[in-house]
């Protein structure tokens, strides 16, 4: 973050509602802008804060990423702005992409995007001719179902610049909460183990089997999004849910309270009682970050300590101590019902018998190639470590893929737009558009108990456009009710030119008038993650 900046002379937003976000990161940008003089290029298809100091804003439709993106290459190509040094030296694929991007005229894509041919080529030279320059993204560009392939397809854009490997350039996603890095470098994730090692990797099974004393499973499983609908088709019997509130944050809101209310047995653990605690059999108390120490990883891939501040409250305990308990209580009823044997669960075990988060970290660092050098002794001196960090010695790794990409070469990929699952018709003529705003956070069950903050935004509102307000009869502040094929949602309207005519806007912050009632469970085919950000609705006056 701090490469950025100081050292971009250029910088792309897209899907990232930065200033209300990630705040802290945002008001670098900003500093960046007015002090460097740094050209801003927002790609957004509202007026979000950060828009007041962008050089240019596009405002694209709603689902046409892939395709603005392809139209900016299709530019760079023709004016053979491309690093072509770089494009032989370190990539392949090139002939197939570019063969993709020549289908990518400048009027074509206006066509497709509502982005005039002037404003493409005017975006297209700021970013070219302005290196290092830095691409910026968040959920706004995954939670679609071509996710990936958006992602993929800003790789193509930095490969085809040259800009990976450097200061103040690379590929930069903006992750969605404070350890969402650290949860994945832990291997919480269907297809992996920490760091990154696939299950279906045999040597890696192996080590990990020797280290945990347990065959290791062979095959991917399943992610949140497959997991829920799979109740009602009778292959998910009981679900262990921790630290999340599914009811809240998962699209289809509807259909997920049907699910859950199907599950046989529901165990939630958690610091608060969330609109997921009313369906389950047993809660288990967890501690927040400020009853404990561990570490967080945050989204440069930087392992920050966390110590503990206060005593766990009441009868709330560690997470890590809870699973290794009932873990050892599975583990005493196996072996009782398969052989007979009677299991001392308070006996030490060899593999897992952890005292503290320490000695969890040393663990993983020993299994762990990218976390070796990293030990919670040298983030207590204050080391700034950025996996992968390779030994005792190592100074971390600030930026990836200076001399080759992990694979080697890096590989261009021939990425073609493809539209959204649901698209506004004549019964559901408004495209919805969903998102957090700067006082809340997620499903709200922490912000939303925070006295000032509801002070300042106490329920849902929906941003709407001046023009369709007029033509529904709806003023600021007056009640609207928002439905799509899905549910039903009555809030108060905010009329703004935030929104663009015919796209109203909406978060999932309040149980009363949760987004995530109207969204689709379309899923991208890939990551699983479901295009929470367009799904079609109609607006009516309350």
């Amino acid at each position: 973050m701090d490469d950025v900046a100081n050292c971009s002379k250029s910088i792309l937003v897209i899907g990232s509602n930065t200033t209300e976000q990630h705040p802290v990161f945002g008001t670098m940008l900003r500093r960046a802008v007015r002090k460097r003089g740094v050209k801003l290029v927002v790609i957004d298809p509202r007026k979000i804060d950060l828009v007041e100091l962008a050089t240019i804003h596009l405002q694209q439709k709603p689902g046409t990423d892939i395709a603005l993106l392809n139209g900016l290459m299709n530019i760079i190509l023709e004016k053979g702005w491309e690093d072509k040094q770089f494009i032989e030296q370190r990539t392949e694929g090139f002939e197939e992409f570019k063969a993709t991007i020549e289908q990518y005229t400048p009027a074509k894509v206006a066509e497709i995007t509502g982005i005039s041919v002037e404003r493409l080529y005017e975006t297209a030279e700021i970013l070219a001719t302005n290196k290092p320059m830095a691409v910026i993204w968040a959920m706004g560009i995954t939670q679609h179902t071509v996710g990936v392939r958006n992602v993929m397809d800003l790789a193509n854009l930095q490969m085809l610049l040259g800009n990976m490997g450097v200061a103040g350039g690379g590929v930069n996603p903006l992750r969605g909460q404070n350890n969402v890095q650290g949860a994945c470098d832990m291997g919480g994730l269907p297809n992996v183990f920490p760091a990154y090692q696939p299950v279906i990797n045999e040597e890696a099974r192996n080590k990990f089997a020797a280290a945990w004393g347990a065959p290791m499973p062979d095959k991917v499983g399943l992610t949140v999004t497959e997991m829920i609908p799979a109740i009602t088709e009778d292959k998910i019997k009981a679900l262990y849910i921790l630290g999340e509130d599914p009811v809240m944050s998962d699209p289809d809101s509807g259909h997920i309270r049907h699910c859950l209310d199907q599950c046989e047995f529901i165990v939630l653990q958690e610091i608060f009682p969330s609109e997921t605690s009313k369906y389950a059999d047993v809660l288990l108390s967890g501690v927040s970050f400020a009853e404990k120490t561990g570490t967080f990883t945050n989204t440069e891939r930087r392992v920050q300590m966390v110590h503990q501040a206060i005593k766990p409250l009441g009868n709330a305990r560690a997470d890590w101590w809870i699973t290794s308990e009932i873990s050892k209580r599975i583990l005493a009823a196996d072996a009782q019902k398969n052989d007979g044997r009677k299991v001392d669960v308070n006996a030490p075990y060899a593999n897992w018998d952890y005292v503290d988060s320490d000695q969890i970290f040393k663990e993983v660092a020993a299994l762990a190639p990218s976390y070796a050098g990293i030990s919670h002794a040298r983030l207590n001196r204050n080391e700034r470590l950025q996996w992968p960090v390779l030994n005792e010695e190592h100074p971390g790794t600030p930026i990836l893929h200076t001399k080759q990409f992990s694979r080697g070469r890096g590989k261009f990929a021939a990425i073609d737009h493809v539209p959204p699952a649901e698209l506004p018709d004549s019964e559901f003529p408004f495209l919805l558009n969903t998102g957090r705003v700067l006082y809340h956070y997620h499903g709200g069950e922490m912000s939303r108990r925070a006295a000032g903050l509801m002070q300042i935004y106490n329920n849902t509102l929906v941003e709407v456009n001046p023009e369709d307000a007029k033509k529904l009869g709806v003023s600021n502040g007056k009640h609207i009710r928002v439905t799509s094929r899905r549910g039903s949602i009555k809030a108060e309207a905010w009329i703004t030119d935030r929104v663009p005519p015919g796209m109203v806007f909406a978060n999932f912050h309040f149980p009363e008038a949760n987004a995530n009632e109207l969204t689709i469970a379309a899923l991208d085919p890939v990551a699983k993650i479901p295009e929470y950000k367009i799904c079609a609705v109609k607006v009516e006056p309350a």
